[in-house]
C-alpha cells in the first residue's frame, strides 16, 4: 500500500514542479491584467470593482497614444529591414564554403553575446561619432542590430533543412541564383521568415535599454511605463502595460501559425 502511494506521489510530482515554474512566471503577469481592470485607483486586493477606464485613460492621453506610436513605427521598420537583410544573410551562409561559414557565422550572431547596456553605450557613442541626430531612426537602426542575429537563426535553421537537390535541380535546369530562391526556396520558407519578422517585430516592440540611450525627444512604450512608476503608481500603467502584452501574446500566435503554415508547406514539397 505505501508503495503504491509512493508511486503516485511520484506521478504526480512532475505536474506540481509545472504549476509551482508557471505560477511563478505568469501570476505577476496575472496581477497586472487583474488591476488594469480595477474600480478602484489603490491597488489592495481584494479590487473593488472592474471596469474599464483605465484603458480610457491610457487611449486619450497623448503621451501613451505617441508613445504606442513610436513604438509601432520602429517595431514595423525594423522587422522590414531585418527580414530583408536576415534573409539575404541566410540565403548567403548556406551557400559558401564550409570554411567560411563559421567565421561569418561567429561575426553575424556576436551581437547576441553583448548586454543591451553595451550595446546601446556603443551604439550611441558611433551615432555621436558620425554626427547623427538621434531620432526613431536611430532606435530602429539600433534595433536591426539588435533583432538580425534572433532573425537569422530562425531563417538559417528552416534553410539547412531544405534539401539542397532541389535548388541542384533549378540549376541544372538553367535557373539563375535569384529565379532559385524566388521559384523554389522562397516557397518553402516564406511563413518561417514572416515569422521571423515577427520576432523582430516582438523584440523591437519591448526593447527598453537600447532604446534608452539611442531615442531622441520621442518616447516608446517601454520608457512611458519606466518613466510613470518612477513617479508613481499609477494604476493606469497596469492598462498600458497590459495592451503591450496583448501586441506581444498576438505576435506570439502569428508566429506560432506561421512556423506551423511553413512546416505543412515543406512536407507538401516533399510529397510532391
Amino acid at each position: 500500500m505505501s508503495g503504491m502511494s509512493l508511486l503516485r506521489s511520484r506521478r504526480r510530482s512532475p505536474g506540481l514542479y509545472l504549476a509551482v515554474v508557471l505560477a511563478f512566471l505568469y501570476l505577476p503577469i496575472a496581477v497586472v491584467v487583474l488591476f488594469s481592470f480595477n474600480s478602484s485607483s489603490t491597488l489592495n486586493l481584494p479590487i473593488k470593482g472592474f471596469s474599464l477606464r483605465w484603458y480610457e485613460a491610457v487611449l486619450t492621453d497623448p503621451t501613451y497614444t505617441s508613445a504606442l506610436r513610436n513604438s509601432l513605427i520602429v517595431a514595423v521598420v525594423c522587422a522590414i529591414i531585418t527580414t530583408v537583410l536576415g534573409t539575404l544573410a541566410a540565403f548567403g551562409l548556406t551557400h559558401v564554403s564550409p570554411r567560411v561559414r563559421p567565421w561569418l557565422a561567429v561575426l553575424f550572431f556576436a551581437p547576441i553575446t553583448l548586454p543591451g547596456l553595451f550595446l546601446g553605450l556603443s551604439l550611441l557613442a558611433w551615432f555621436a561619432k558620425l554626427d547623427i541626430e538621434l531620432s526613431l531612426w536611430t532606435v530602429a537602426a539600433a534595433h536591426v542590430v539588435y533583432t538580425f542575429p534572433y532573425f537569422l537563426l530562425v531563417a538559417q535553421s528552416v534553410l539547412d533543412r531544405i534539401d539542397p537537390q532541389y535548388d541542384e535541380l533549378a540549376a541544372d535546369l538553367g535557373a539563375s541564383s535569384l529565379l532559385r530562391f524566388t521559384r523554389v526556396t522562397l516557397p518553402m520558407t516564406w511563413p518561417v521568415l514572416v515569422a521571423g519578422g515577427m520576432l523582430s517585430f516582438v523584440l523591437s516592440f519591448d526593447e527598453f535599454f537600447i532604446t534608452f540611450f539611442v531615442i531622441g525627444p520621442q518616447s516608446t512604450v517601454p520608457l512611458v511605463i519606466y518613466s510613470a512608476m518612477r513617479r508613481a503608481i499609477d494604476p493606469s500603467i497596469n492598462a498600458f502595460a497590459t495592451l503591450l502584452l496583448l501586441v506581444t501574446f498576438l505576435s506570439g500566435v502569428v508566429i506560432a501559425v506561421l512556423a506551423r503554415t511553413g512546416r505543412a508547406a515543406r512536407k507538401g514539397v516533399k510529397a510532391s
